[in-house]
């Protein structure tokens, strides 16, 4: 494998997971969440996501495990293995509680309401408080670790889908920043540190990149690659539907989901078929 797309992979995947970033940027300088563009992006992300993880994403996962194990067992194998990237991230978002939960929807405006509520005065609130911002932080990078792992491998394999993948999950990651922002916000009362905690909790991507390469690449072979592949591509469409359509539908109108959707999916689309 060519060092210089290993590098690419890494790069991509810095760039979507640091994008939480951008999320708890806009949370401390804005005074109110656009609700409607949040909306049409998450759409789109999600339209992007599926399109890419049904099309091109099981398809690729098949044709390698087909080749490497015959037509029946190959194809069992990449049903197996998509089913079971869903499981594994549905088990994540499971044992992680909803306030500590990232896919969990807050506002930019919840932040100075909640500041003039925080129970400053008693030191066992405070403490309970703190603890629920490590929780959050946790959380985060708990969530992002499979994000990272899927966007690294989706480039390894095709540098262009990669690169769209990237784009969405980085989509996804800027609402995530300002739902990661609010409650580190109640956990400090200090919205630089909390800005820099969420910040930094998105290099958790690249970190799960990394974890992934690092034990992964010794065995890295076709059987290995398809079953990972299929596998991201059933973290995305779980992401997809149980995440990020669900927060775009009570961000947004039913119609500016629908349209980020359609948007992303064709866009999509566009970009594979010119990458023919």
């Amino acid at each position: 494998m060519e060092t210089g797309t290993v590098l690419y992979a890494f790069a991509l995947t810095l760039f979507a997971g640091l994008a939480t970033g951008i999320g708890a940027a806009v949370a401390f300088f804005a005074r109110q969440t656009n609700t409607k563009v949040l909306s049409v992006a998450l759409g789109f992300s999600a339209g992007v996501m599926l399109y890419v993880s049904f099309v091109e994403i099981f398809a690729k996962a098949r044709d390698a495990l087909t080749a490497a194990l015959g037509d029946a067992t190959g194809t069992w194998a990449t049903v197996g293995a998509f089913f079971g990237g869903m499981a594994l991230i549905a088990l994540i978002d499971r044992l992680v509680p909803d306030y500590e939960n990232p896919h969990e929807l807050h506002s930019i405006e919840e932040m100075d309401a909640g500041l003039r509520n925080l129970p400053r005065n008693e030191a066992h609130d405070f403490g309970k408080l703190k603890r629920t911002g490590t929780l959050a932080a946790v959380a985060i990078a708990i969530h992002n670790f499979p994000e990272g792992l899927a966007t690294f491998t989706a480039a390894l394999s095709d540098p262009a889908l990669g690169l769209a993948i990237g784009v969405a999950i980085a989509i996804h990651n800027i609402p995530e920043g300002i739902a990661v922002s609010v409650p580190l916000f109640y956990a400090t009362g200090d919205r630089k540190k909390s800005f820099l905690l969420a910040f930094l909790s998105g290099v958790s991507e690249p970190v799960g990149a990394a974890v992934g390469f690092l034990l992964l690449m010794p065995f890295f072979t076709p059987t290995l690659f398809g079953c990972l592949f299929a596998a991201v591509g059933g973290i995305m469409v779980f992401i997809s539907l149980d995440q990020l359509l669900p927060a775009a539908e009570e961000y947004g109108e039913h119609h500016h989901c629908i349209l980020g959707a359609v948007l992303g999916m064709g866009v999509m689309a566009l970009s594979l078929l010119l990458f023919l």
